[in-house]
């Protein structure tokens, strides 16, 4: 009751501003880095479970390497570098080693605002779903891995026939935490400068009324709205692939 009749919360502004195309565009720029950021960040993880896993010590140590560097530097410490990499690179261009360049284009061309958002974001989470993704396949008895080899299963079957489907019931609830914690990351692109994203949005609208805490609210009130989206989502994947695991608990009762 005292935040509801509070006049200092500006609920006329609140409400003013909740649907405002300004925060609606936010609202849609933020998902679309989320899910951008999150299937980057799939496909590397995949990569590099796939290289800590292989023969190879080569691949082993960049893997390793990779997820050391990214895990234990800061996220907006990373966007930062994004930001400023056409300042530390220039120009990128395709030349004969020690050679003349035989093609360039300015750093600023490529890397753009939402490129390096979308780079900073998904090479960050790709550190943390590739020791998710590990763990989950690591929890799979190797015996059916060698069952399936016995009766002629290529490799590529037995990933997505036998791990994958079983891996899954580890691996989602984790990602889905990492995907909610990615969409509220995604306020922090303003180190690149991305200035489109729903933060961004709301700070602008606060900056110019000298009203912060509506639109912080605001912001809160749609980031609460997309997360909620994301743990129903998240309630009925872990439901689909945890279907045979609840028989067989069932019958071991």
């Amino acid at each position: 009751h005292s935040a509801i009749v509070n006049p200092n919360f500006h609920w006329d502004v609140f409400a003013e501003y909740l649907f405002a195309p300004q925060v609606i565009s936010g609202v849609g720029w933020t998902l679309f880095l989320t899910v951008a950021a999150m299937i980057l960040a799939i496909v590397c993880a995949i990569i590099l479970v796939l290289m800590r896993d292989s023969d190879n010590p080569i691949f082993q140590w960049l893997a390793w390497l990779w997820i050391w560097f990214f895990r234990g530097t800061p996220l907006y410490t990373q966007l930062l570098f994004w930001g400023l990499v056409a300042v530390l690179f220039p120009r990128i261009s395709l030349s004969i080693p020690f050679g003349p360049e035989i093609i360039g284009v300015p750093t600023q061309w490529v890397i753009t605002a939402g490129v390096a958002a979308l780079l900073g974001l998904g090479l960050n989470e790709s550190a943390y779903l590739a020791e998710i993704f590990r763990a989950g396949f690591k929890a799979i008895d190797r015996g059916q891995t060698e069952a399936a080899q016995a009766i002629g299963m290529s490799r590529a079957q037995i990933w997505w026939r036998i791990l994958m489907p079983q891996a899954m019931r580890t691996i989602i609830p984790p990602t889905g935490n990492e995907t909610i914690g990615m969409l509220k990351g995604t306020s922090l692109v303003l180190a690149v400068p991305f200035t489109l994203d729903l933060m961004f949005a709301t700070n602008a609208i606060a900056n110019r009324l000298y009203l912060p805490v509506p639109l912080l609210m605001v912001a809160a009130f749609w980031y609460l709205v997309v997360t909620s989206i994301l743990m129903i989502g998240q309630f009925y994947l872990e439901r689909h692939f945890g279907k045979g695991q609840d028989y067989v608990e069932t019958r071991h009762v």
